[in-house]
């Protein structure tokens, strides 16, 4: 099989004709053609020779290639068959390789775990994927994934901004969140209608005991923004007004505030009182 140019869209386009491959929007299949940023992002893994990383969404191999190179130890995630065919192809001699095919949603529980992962996400599943990961206590050392900027900036959001959200507080509970470049959309093929951003994930050196309900109740808290806390909090504890009332006076929180105004540490707060009421 010829070797892929990823740096050239036209060359890209070429090869999936020849090989009779679709790009489907449904898969958020855009094709990084940087090879300045392809390098960054895996530079920021530091992983060394020998270490296991999980790739999401390899497509034809860009980022791929240069994980093998490396000498990792690569289990790679994708959804679309026809890529999975021609991943085989380019890289069938190499023992380090791992295809797991299907979607990454429905696959990654039943793989071994890694410290590293790597992944230029589709817009459509990045929010759902990493929280899933993280609500479900699935850490990696240092994860570097490609995402909407928009998704970047609600991943480092801190209370009281405009992009703080559920998700924040998901990605605060268990990494610290720092923005690499942005990725213009004229980088990818075919170009997307918003800008990226490549962002690290670093595990923090303790994960902090968190109640069981704390990831319901942020979720919660923030399913209707425009509410009081003490309103949604009615809502979350099934209209039990008295103990709504009697969590707040404990918790020392004012119930006309709104989620986006509450801290990590009110949150964790909440959950507690709430669990051990």
């Amino acid at each position: 099989m010829t070797e892929i140019n990823y740096n050239s869209p036209a060359e890209i386009k070429v090869f999936l004709e020849k090989n009779k491959l679709q790009i489907n929007k449904k898969f958020g299949q855009n094709f990084l053609l940087n090879p300045g940023v392809r390098h960054a992002l895996v530079s920021a893994l530091e992983a060394k020779a020998g270490e296991s990383v999980w790739e999401i969404g390899p497509g034809i191999g860009a980022m791929t290639g240069l994980l093998l190179e490396k000498g990792l130890l690569v289990r790679a995630f994708e959804i679309d068959y026809g890529y999975i065919n021609i991943l085989s192809e380019l890289f069938c001699n190499k023992e380090n390789l791992t295809l797991i095919k299907g979607d990454v949603l429905k696959t990654w529980q039943q793989q071994p775990p890694s410290n590293y992962l790597l992944g230029n996400l589709p817009y459509n599943i990045a929010a759902t994927l990493l929280a899933d990961l993280i609500i479900n206590r699935c850490f990696f050392k240092r994860m570097v994934v490609t995402v909407q900027r928009e998704v970047a900036l609600r991943m480092r959001a801190v209370a009281g901004s405009a992009d703080y959200s559920s998700f924040s507080l998901i990605c605060a509970s268990a990494y610290n969140v720092k923005p690499l470049m942005l990725i213009k959309s004229g980088s990818f093929y075919p170009k997307p209608n918003v800008d990226s951003q490549g962002v690290l994930l670093e595990l923090k050196d303790e994960q902090p005991n968190l109640p069981s309900c704390f990831f319901p109740l942020v979720k919660s808290l923030f399913s209707t923004r425009r509410k009081t806390i003490k309103n949604n909090l009615g809502v979350f504890l099934s209209l039990n007004t008295g103990l709504v009332s009697e969590v707040l006076k404990h918790c020392n929180l004012d119930g006309n505030l709104r989620a986006e105004e509450l801290s990590f540490d009110d949150f964790k707060r909440l959950a507690a009182t709430i669990e051990n009421m």
